[in-house]
């Protein structure tokens, strides 16, 4: 497949890109900053990569693509609307080129609480949505974004992600959360993202995604 990568510079951004990279598909990154791209023979076979700031080139990046893929979000608590403006650029240049299928990492606590959570999930829940508060906000505002829009977007929801290797084994919930699922690595949801690229049935959903 003919993709492209928002955000390939960031944790997840990079996983996306790797993995797709190593799949075999034609990978196009789109960064805020390209000297932070990683380098080795892995990343050899990148085709393109092109400046969030460059609209043009943006749009030239995103036309004819099989999926769009992002990773872009903010890279501190604070997250101002960094997510929700950012994605308004990936969206903007979509609806311009008349691409439909695009992935983007949210966070389960946008998503609906587990059925039959446990009390100590919940409190913990709770307890994270309090200090990360902004941060949901802007990504909620975000999602509010995707349903407006003319995609066939997914919205992957994570919980807290690390840095362990890519397993391919976890739990998925189209349209939910998994219960008590507390986290993933990042890997994970990289290899999550590029699954759920040609299922139908997460098309304008969000996906719950926890080990």
């Amino acid at each position: 497949m003919r993709l492209t990568v928002f955000g390939a510079t960031g944790a997840v951004g990079q996983e996306i890109a790797r993995q797709a990279l190593e799949a075999g598909h034609e990978v196009t990154a789109v960064v805020r900053d390209p000297d932070r791209l990683p380098e080795g023979p892995a990343w050899a076979d990148l085709h393109a990569v092109v400046r969030l700031s460059d609209e043009e080139a943006v749009r030239a990046a995103v036309a004819g693509r099989d999926a769009v893929l992002s990773g872009l979000g903010s890279r501190g608590r604070k997250s101002g609307d960094v997510a929700e403006r950012l994605t308004g650029q990936v969206l903007r240049a979509m609806e311009a080129t008349e691409v439909r299928r695009l992935l983007v990492v949210s966070a389960a606590p946008v998503g609906p609480e587990a059925a039959d959570e446990p009390l100590p999930d919940r409190l913990m829940r709770k307890a994270i949505g309090a200090v990360l508060k902004e941060l949901y906000a802007d990504l909620t505002r975000m999602e509010a974004a995707l349903a407006r829009s003319a995609t066939d977007w997914t919205s992957v929801r994570p919980p807290k992600l690390t840095n362990g290797s890519r397993t391919g084994v976890y739990r998925t919930v189209i349209g939910g959360t998994p219960r008590s699922g507390r986290s993933i690595s990042r890997a994970d949801v990289a290899h999550a993202m590029l699954a759920l690229i040609d299922d139908p049935a997460a098309v304008k959903q969000g996906v719950g995604v926890a080990y």
